[in-house]
């Protein structure tokens, strides 16, 4: 009778985890979105900051090189430490972090209080994404690329909306319109305390199963073949988001440059770069959940170069049409390479999530600063026709293992 009531309690724990999964991957891309959001009004503030504060390229890449870099570090730890000790107001305290940087950089007339500014909003950043992610996947009800996407989809939606807030607001009214955007903080650490609630009284229901019984269903690979493979991996995020931060930080000042576009025409432009980002990373999931991670990886990564080759040589027109091909299909492989190597080391969601998310704010930072130090010494144009063999790098996908064949039958 006891078992039978167990048994019981336990469906209904399931079913009820069920019936809100929708509204907290849904939730948490809406906060994903204010966070990004927020965070793109960094590289969209760039020219502004760049004439009122007279900076080089060189300086420039220091801003993205600090954001970034904050935003990395501390995220595979707290992504690690979360796996043990899941922590679920630590949503909304990371968001405070970012409140305060924003509320700093739009008082910021100074080179290092930009820095400081930035790194509390990376602060910020390195506490939300491994929680959020690690959420996202435990709410998926085993469609982890598809949850996964529909988080991502949040934040690139938030990272389009950036140029086009910044082009509406910031550059009429100046760098102090950035506190208008601490609202948007604000409104997400509300949405944040919600989902932090539920995720407190379901914990246990949506808690990872016991690391062995992990292991049993997860695949039979060789420990070396998983470190080789967790290492192309990261080869992958480094081709992917070195190329995305000559785009995102640097787009701008390539177009007003090449083609003598108006501040406010390139913040557009960016825009339509960003939100084929985030169609792109809305894409990539469900599909991978159907035809296999590794082709995902493969088609994104070494599809977009013909793309990326042809950019540097376009017009005005045909540059706009090129960088909507790789927003597209670029974006398509970061929810793939996640969920891939989640299913690689099975039981260590969090940590996956922090190191790869992790990752990919450093490549971009020390992508941004390398570029900006190239652009100094060369010029603008140049740096993207450097850039554009990176995707080159996707060969590497064919020595993946396909994870589909090496499923562990229970």
């Amino acid at each position: 009778m006891q078992t039978t009531l167990q048994e019981d309690q336990k469906v209904a724990a399931q079913e009820a985890a069920k019936q809100t999964v929708f509204s907290i991957l849904i939730m948490l891309s809406f906060t994903h979105l204010l966070n990004d959001t927020i965070q793109s009004l960094i590289p969209s503030i760039y020219p502004i900051l760049k004439d009122s504060l007279q900076l080089s390229f060189t300086q420039v890449g220091l801003i993205t090189l600090t954001y970034q870099l904050t935003a990395s570090i501390l995220q595979p730890v707290v992504g690690l430490y979360t796996d043990k000790h899941p922590q679920p107001y630590s949503l909304a305290i990371g968001m405070s972090f970012t409140l305060l940087g924003i509320v700093c950089l739009s008082f910021a007339h100074n080179f290092p209080f930009v820095l400081l500014s930035v790194a509390l909003v990376g602060v910020g950043s390195s506490v939300f994404h491994p929680e959020a992610s690690r959420l996202a996947y435990m709410s998926s009800g085993g469609r982890h690329g598809m949850a996964q996407s529909l988080f991502q989809v949040g934040g690139n939606a938030g990272s389009s909306l950036g140029p086009l807030l910044a082009a509406w607001i910031i550059v009429p009214l100046g760098q102090v319109s950035v506190l208008f955007f601490s609202a948007a903080a604000l409104i997400a650490i509300g949405v944040m305390l919600y989902i932090s609630k539920w995720y407190k009284q379901n914990i246990h229901h949506l808690r990872p199963k016991p690391k062995v019984k992990s292991l049993q269903t997860g695949n039979d690979l060789p420990r070396k073949t998983v470190a080789i493979s967790i290492g192309i991996l990261l080869f992958l995020i480094f081709s992917k988001y070195f190329y995305m931060a000559s785009m995102t930080s640097y787009y701008t000042f390539y177009l007003i440059d090449k083609f003598g576009v108006s501040v406010q025409s390139a913040q557009v432009y960016l825009f339509v770069f960003l939100f084929a980002i985030a169609a792109g990373t809305f894409i990539g999931g469900p599909v991978g959940d159907k035809i296999g991670r590794k082709y995902v990886i493969w088609i994104s990564i070494l599809g977009v170069a013909p793309f990326t080759l042809l950019l540097p040589y376009a017009s005005l027109g045909w540059t706009v049409v090129l960088s909507v091909c790789i927003g597209v299909i670029l974006s398509s492989a970061f929810s793939a390479i996640l969920v891939y190597a989640q299913e690689l080391i099975p039981g260590k969601v969090g940590m996956i999530a922090g190191l790869f998310f992790g990752l990919a704010f450093g490549m971009g930072g020390i992508g941004s600063a390398v570029i900006g130090k190239l652009a100094d010494a060369t010029s603008i144009e140049y740096v993207y026709k450097v850039c554009s063999y990176l995707p080159l790098l996707g060969l590497l996908t064919m020595f993946l293992p396909n994870l589909e064949k090496h499923k562990v039958k229970g």
